[in-house]
């Protein structure tokens, strides 16, 4: 496992903004940052380095756990929805204002086993562990949205398919659609997912159906980022297990279902 684990230095470091701007329904902000490169999967923590909380009489927020969308050299971006107040404030951040980024945490993917072709499934805001792992890996990338305002982040990853929701972008439907004609097509392949948890319950079913392996970048809320605080525990066939420490990318063979 140590090799899907790149360490993140000691403390929280300042990273510059470099780049800010909106892709469709998302987010997009690029920082720069001269820890070391994490691997596709893992993630980082982050929060604005001013006005990060309610109001002068409120509690700071808590750190915000983000996987990372891909690394260009000294460039790390990451793409979020703004859902709350957290990512609400971390969405008014412009070029030069600065982040405190945490990471990289947690268990990345690996390679494909057994020579079998990697096949990247996402939905909405789960397409961003796999853009750097397409970077690295190459493979079909199978995309789901709700509509066409969300689909446009597709530009983020290489000749993508998609499904959305409405029919507004390519297939009406969902994205398992697309993954079970791909595996009916050639089902020599190692599937990575990332998406809510009815979609990563349908890729693992799908999957364990037909005996084709399958890793999953898991979403839970996570405080800590260390396994500290026990926030982000999900269960397996063994146990419970951390996702900020043993995943969040776990074997979707080790999970008897993946439940929200």
């Amino acid at each position: 496992m140590s090799e899907r684990r790149v360490l993140a230095p000691f403390g929280r470091r300042r990273a510059p903004a470099v780049q800010a701007r909106d892709v469709g329904a998302y987010r997009l902000l690029v920082v720069a940052d001269d820890g070391p490169a994490g691997r596709p999967g893992q993630f980082y923590m982050l929060a604005a380095a001013e006005r990060w909380g309610g109001g002068d009489r409120e509690r700071p927020f808590v750190p915000r756990a983000f996987s990372f969308l891909r690394r260009e050299g000294s460039r790390l971006s990451f793409l979020w929805e703004d859902v709350g107040p957290g990512t609400a404030r971390l969405s008014e951040l412009a070029r030069g204002d600065d982040v405190w980024l945490l990471g990289p945490l947690g268990i990345g993917f690996a390679a494909p086993r057994e020579g079998r072709r990697p096949v990247l499934c996402g939905g909405g805001i789960g397409i961003v562990p796999l853009a750097g792992w397409q970077d690295h890996l190459g493979g079909a990338a199978l995309l789901g949205f709700r509509d066409a305002r969300h689909a446009a982040a597709a530009e983020l990853l290489h000749a993508p398919r998609l499904a959305t929701d409405d029919g507004s972008e390519g297939h009406r439907g969902l994205v398992t659609d697309l993954l079970l004609a791909e595996l009916e097509r050639d089902p020599h392949a190692e599937v990575y997912a990332c998406g809510p948890p009815p979609m990563l319950e349908g890729v693992r079913a799908l999957c364990a159906a037909r005996g084709v392996p399958a890793q999953l970048a898991m979403e839970s809320g996570m405080a800590c980022g260390f396994g500290a605080c026990f926030g982000c525990v999900v269960p397996t066939r063994e146990g419970y297990v951390r996702l900020c420490v043993d995943g969040p990318v776990v074997e979707a063979a080790a999970l008897e279902a993946v439940s929200g």
